[in-house]
This record gives C-alpha cells, sequence and structure tokens, in this order.
C-alpha cells in the first residue's frame, strides 16, 4: 500500500513538474514604444530577452530613452536607463526605415555603446544613405560617409536564414514583409532554447498588397504553432476598419489582421490558434480611433485568440 502511495505521489508530482515546465515563460518583452506615429515618446520599440536573461535584442527603435525611463519608474530595471541603453540592448533589429521605427536609435547614438544594427540589406542601405549621413548627423554607422565612427555595424540579414544574436543565447531569421508594395519591411522569428516569439514590423495584408509574403510566413511558423513553441506574435493594426483600402499605406486594420489569423489557422489545424498571445502594435492615436480598433478585434476574434495590448514600460512575459 505504501509502495502504491508512494508511486501515486510521485505521478502527481511530475506531472505538476511538467506542467510548470509548460506554462514557465519563455521570453519577456519590455516595450519602450508602443504606437504608430503623433505621439514621438511612445513608438515602435521593444525590448526581447530569454526569461532570467537581461541580454535583450531590440526590435526596431523608434523611441528608447522615454520608454527605459518609464521602465525603470515601473521597477522593470534596478539600474539607470542609461545603463540598459548601453548594456543591457546587445543589438537592434530593424524591420524597415521609417522614422517612427529608428528615430530612437538615431537620437541616443551618440550616448550608446557600440553594438550591431541588424536588417535586411534593404533596410541597413537606407540608414546608410539617409540617416548616418554627416549632412544629416553623425555616421556612427560601419560604412558610408567619411570619417566612419564605426559605434553601429551594419549586419545584413539573409532572408530565411538563422543568425545568432551576438551575446545573447538567441538566433533570428528574418522575412521580408510588403509595406506599401515595393516599399519592404521584415519579420524577426527569435529562437532561445527551442522557444519562439514572432515580431513583425509594418506590413500590408496580402490581399491589399497583392503579394504572398504573409501567406509565406504563416506557412514557415505553422507547424511552431502546432507544437506549441510559437509564445507570441507581436503584429501591427494601424487602422481601424473604416480607413479605405487605398489610404492603408502597407497597414492592416481588424479586418485584415484576423483575415490573416484565419490563413494561419487552416495552416497550423483545427483550433492551434486558439489561446495563441498576439500583441497588437502600432496602433496610431490621430484620429481618436484606437478604441475602435480594439472593440473591432474584440467582435471579430472568433478564433479566440488572447489579443494583449502591450503599455510602454511594463514587461511582458510569454
Amino acid at each position: 500500500m505504501i509502495n502504491k502511495t508512494c508511486k501515486v505521489i510521485c505521478t502527481i508530482l511530475l506531472t505538476t513538474a511538467a506542467a510548470f515546465a509548460q506554462i514557465k515563460p519563455a521570453f519577456k518583452v519590455v516595450p519602450l514604444g508602443v504606437y504608430g506615429g503623433s505621439d514621438e515618446s511612445n513608438l515602435s520599440a521593444y525590448m526581447v530577452a530569454p526569461t532570467g536573461s537581461n541580454n535583450y535584442a531590440c526590435m526596431d527603435a523608434g523611441t528608447l530613452q522615454a520608454g527605459l525611463e518609464k521602465a525603470v519608474k515601473n521597477h522593470v530595471f534596478t539600474v539607470p536607463a542609461d545603463t540598459v541603453l548601453k548594456r543591457y540592448i546587445k543589438g537592434y533589429f530593424i524591420s524597415h526605415a521609417h522614422l517612427d521605427h529608428v528615430a530612437g536609435m538615431i537620437i541616443n547614438s551618440p550616448d550608446d555603446a557600440a553594438k550591431k544594427v541588424y536588417g535586411l540589406k534593404y533596410t541597413l542601405d537606407v540608414l546608410r544613405d539617409n540617416y548616418f549621413t554627416w549632412k544629416n548627423w553623425a555616421n556612427f554607422g560601419s560604412d558610408g560617409d567619411k570619417p566612419v565612427l564605426n559605434k553601429y555595424h551594419y549586419t545584413p540579414l539573409n532572408p530565411g536564414e538563422k543568425t545568432p544574436i551576438d551575446n545573447t543565447t538567441m538566433s533570428v531569421q528574418a522575412f521580408v514583409l510588403s509595406h506599401g508594395n515595393p516599399y519592404q519591411s521584415t519579420a524577426f522569428l527569435v529562437e532561445s532554447n527551442g522557444s519562439y516569439i514572432l515580431y513583425l514590423g509594418d506590413t500590408g495584408a496580402d490581399e491589399i498588397e497583392k503579394s504572398d509574403k504573409l501567406r509565406q510566413l504563416w506557412q514557415y511558423i505553422a507547424p511552431l504553432v502546432k507544437a506549441k513553441t510559437l509564445k507570441a506574435i507581436m503584429i501591427e493594426v494601424s487602422f481601424a476598419n473604416q480607413q479605405p483600402d487605398k489610404s492603408l499605406f502597407g497597414h492592416l486594420t481588424p479586418r485584415l489582421l484576423m483575415n490573416e489569423m484565419a490563413v494561419l489557422s487552416t495552416l497550423a489545424g483545427p483550433n492551434a490558434v486558439e489561446g495563441l498571445p498576439v500583441v497588437v502594435t502600432h496602433l496610431k492615436p490621430a484620429g481618436g480611433h484606437i478604441a475602435d480598433i480594439k472593440k473591432q478585434l474584440a467582435a471579430a476574434n472568433t478564433l479566440q485568440l488572447k489579443l494583449i495590448y502591450p503599455q510602454q514600460g511594463k514587461m511582458l512575459e510569454f
């Protein structure tokens, strides 16, 4: 009887341990900026690190200092914002070079530490030729106008190729997105110890862009969704449904996002996306339509996604 009791207790403990292992977060995300315009103190930038590590990759860099100060005030970090900027952020991943995704990095470059800037060649060329030039700003890049200060080392990513992220335990794969065809943006699939998180820069829907870029991405990540190793998708919804298609300029609405999630659901299998965390990024405050966007997403969420609205300076875990 004692042996049977011990076996039962051991089984319960093992089952509990396995369940805990499944729900233990794999990633932490610190939003430094969440909007897609108007408020220059709160533009797209998200620090991503494995749980238990302070070695972060920063997905886009529209706002840095204001977001870091809020994160410190919220006790996300116990060191000054300047220390987080210089020591914790190990590299920048720039989805595309529109100002609301790069302004913070440019403005803070004189006070930053040396690190890599990752992106598609298309994106890095814009940084080199249009921003880090001596006509516009000091050239803190590793190429372009002389003299080259070589603080930020341009590191081109080949689409689909897994690349280690320096000074972290993470790796990344880049995927091309259409952001007002033919302008390119990027999705970054970050991996750590067999778990994944997907960050998308600005993107239009395939039906509007006359493209298959998102479908290709959904096909790639569908097995990860099915296996529950994809912990979250971070994707933009810039406008409410009432925005005319001709005025989307390579962005999504609630209707278009849910259409794309339906494609992913079909590829991943029945109920595979149910409960999947979807972090809604890049909402545009102009026009006062953020409340409309949230209501429209909630009404259209028949797939039962876990919709999350990030707040500047408040940590998320997945």
